[in-house]
């Protein structure tokens, strides 16, 4: 099977401007393709895995990608998928979220000489002059062909201002760049990207020429994996230090049924025809799928040793044991009135609720449970003495942990 081929058996490809020769570049290494990242945040998300294992699958097949940090055009933001205007960020942040996104990279991608770039639009982007460049990048762009992207359309209504406006032309000025620059010869992004990603090549064709040829891909489902980023208590980060690996692996170890097998074929670097076996698992099999699919990705993200005390910490969990390597909520003396803390006041502020009100609703309905036992007391009330030592361990649902201790 050849890479092309297993990028549309793993379900990565949507939509090519011209497959034939994108086939032809990609299974011969030609390939220097661009993926671009605007640093909004210092850590990257689940949301950004997709676009990282594809850049890592093609260059273990010969390609060259190259990461493109979107600090000039962070200073606009991405309009697409959006029913807001995004707020805006300072130089000085955007600079640290760059630095914060080439270290996360680097786990996937061998950046050593000759084998992959890492670059940052800002080198040309923020030092345009706007005449020259309204001049010499504006005239090819038609206004009325623009309104007409659907990442524009759906702002209309609640107002599109003019600075969002420009970002399409601030993206195809990438690819030109890149182009000329690196030798780029084909850009991926999500499907939410396609209009931008069409005006950068029809650009490139039309400053150089026909014969100057630059291609385009989308990547299936990516606005899904946008949203796989996002959770009721917020992101998914890859660093350790904001999303810990243990719950990372819980966040994949809990993946809907109908997702599990879509995630290990898009995401996981196990060989398909394993994957096409799991095909045929149902019931219970389905969980074991599930803590495969968890395992690999935290192993990608963190290492496999974080990747086993994950799994081991899980498991230990779901049979009563031990689970010290699960994160952990630490209470202070000020949580404490008259030295006790009642389960409402534990499950907000373990984060497992966002109110107490929330929390005695979670109580009422059996959904809670302390050290493997149900509460459905709402005035339970625990000493400071439980929560030393290993303290004890807060579950709601069937998906949210957490061992909560006291300060020592």
């Amino acid at each position: 099977m050849t890479i092309f081929d297993e990028l549309k058996a793993r379900g990565l490809l949507a939509q090519l401007t011209d497959e034939e020769e994108i086939k032809e570049l990609i299974n011969n290494g030609k390939a220097v393709f661009y993926i671009g990242f605007d640093p909004t945040a210092d850590s990257l998300h689940v949301g950004h895995f997709m676009a990282l294992c594809l850049m890592k699958r093609l260059q273990m097949a010969g390609n060259k990608p190259i990461a493109l940090i979107g600090g000039g055009t962070a200073m606009i933001g991405d309009p697409s998928g959006r029913t807001d205007m995004r707020s805006m960020m300072t130089r000085e942040t955007i600079e640290h979220n760059c630095e914060c996104f080439k270290k996360q990279m680097s786990r996937f991608i061998d950046f050593s000489e000759g084998k992959a770039m890492m670059v940052n639009n800002a080198d040309w982007l923020l030092d345009l002059n706007y005449v020259e460049f309204l001049r010499d990048v504006g005239a090819h762009f038609s206004v009325n062909r623009m309104l007409t992207a659907e990442c524009y359309k759906q702002r209309m209504e609640k107002g599109l201002s003019f600075l969002e406006f420009n970002y399409m032309i601030m993206q195809s000025y990438d690819f030109l760049c890149l182009y000329e620059k690196y030798g780029c010869n084909m850009q991926f992004g999500g499907d939410d990207q396609w209009s931008n990603m069409l005006g950068g090549t029809e650009l490139i064709r039309r400053k150089l020429g026909k014969d100057a040829y630059a291609m385009t891909i989308t990547l299936l489902l990516n606005s899904e994996g946008k949203k796989m980023g996002k959770t009721q208590k917020g992101a998914v980060w890859l660093d350790p230090e904001k999303t810990s690996p243990y719950e990372f692996y819980q966040y994949w170890r809990n993946v809907a049924d109908a997702d599990v097998l879509k995630c290990l074929r898009m995401l996981t670097f196990l060989p398909l025809e394993q994957i096409d076996e799991m095909d045929k698992w149902e019931g219970s099999e389905l969980n074991k799928a599930k803590e495969i699919l968890a395992y690999e990705l935290t192993k990608l993200v963190h290492g496999e040793e974080e990747a086993a005390k994950a799994q081991e910490s899980a498991r230990a969990l779901f049979s009563g044991q031990d689970a010290s390597e699960m994160p952990k909520t630490v209470l202070t003396e000020a949580d404490f009135t008259d030295g006790t803390i009642d389960i409402l006041g534990v499950l907000v502020k373990a984060g497992l609720t966002v109110s107490r009100s929330e929390a005695r609703r979670a109580v009422e309905q059996g959904g809670v449970t302390v050290d493997g036992a149900k509460v459905t007391d709402i005035k339970t009330m625990y000493a400071g003495e439980a929560f030393d030592g290993d303290g004890i361990v807060v579950k709601r649902g069937k998906k949210s942990f957490k061992r909560v201790v006291r300060e020592a």
